[in-house]
């Protein structure tokens, strides 16, 4: 896949929001006309966020940047179809949400991945951790790996919620659009999430 281009922050104001959409909306209705060039920019601007996703939620990173690559053919070959009705990223990850489900489901689970394996994909940067002692870089990788699993342990609505919460920052309008759900659904499905997840990493809570 193409090298990831900067991605404009997801926790900007809807402006920013806005500004980004209409970015992404004319690079896809070029890519509807067949301009490769506007698929290859958008991949480079979306590809990290997929992977992550599809990474998070398969807990196999090594398989991610496959199925991502499927999300994205799948924009390629329905581009002659796509209609700006909804924000682009809306439209990817429904396309996104489609794929994974499918490998949800397809697959028996697979054994948890290495904490070493899952850094490579996931959405979460590093730059933080250089301040920290090799102590606090170990706490910190220990709890970042027993977020993830608890993460994974989730059903596969509640686990895509709260990736696309958590690590995109998406507003519950969009989440709801994507699980075709509505947004007081949507707040309910988080709640019983986050009450698992609290459940989960109760004794690193209580430290």
């Amino acid at each position: 896949m193409t090298p990831p281009s900067p991605k404009p922050s997801p926790s900007g104001d809807g402006a920013e929001r806005e500004e980004a959409n209409e970015i992404d909306v004319g690079l896809m209705l070029r890519v509807r006309e067949g301009d490769y060039e506007a698929f290859e920019e958008l991949v480079g601007i979306h590809q990290r966020s997929v992977i992550g996703t599809v990474a998070k939620m398969l807990g196999h990173p090594a398989e991610a940047e496959d199925i991502a690559q499927q999300v994205f053919l799948r924009v390629w070959k329905s581009a002659s179809r796509y209609e700006p009705q909804a924000k682009f990223t809306t439209w990817l990850f429904t396309i996104t949400r489609n794929l994974v489900f499918n490998e949800v489901r397809r697959r028996q689970r697979k054994p948890t991945v290495s904490v070493e394996e899952r850094e490579e994909t996931t959405h979460r940067t590093v730059e933080d951790a250089k301040s920290l002692s090799p102590g606090e870089e170990l706490l910190q990788a220990e709890l970042e790996s027993a977020v993830d699993r608890a993460i994974e342990a989730l059903p596969e609505k509640q686990r895509l919620a709260v990736i696309l919460r958590r690590y995109e920052e998406m507003p519950y309008e969009e989440i709801g659009k994507i699980l075709s759900m509505s947004v007081p659904a949507v707040k309910s499905l988080l709640f019983r999430a986050r009450a698992q997840l609290k459940e989960s990493l109760q004794r690193y809570l209580d430290q």
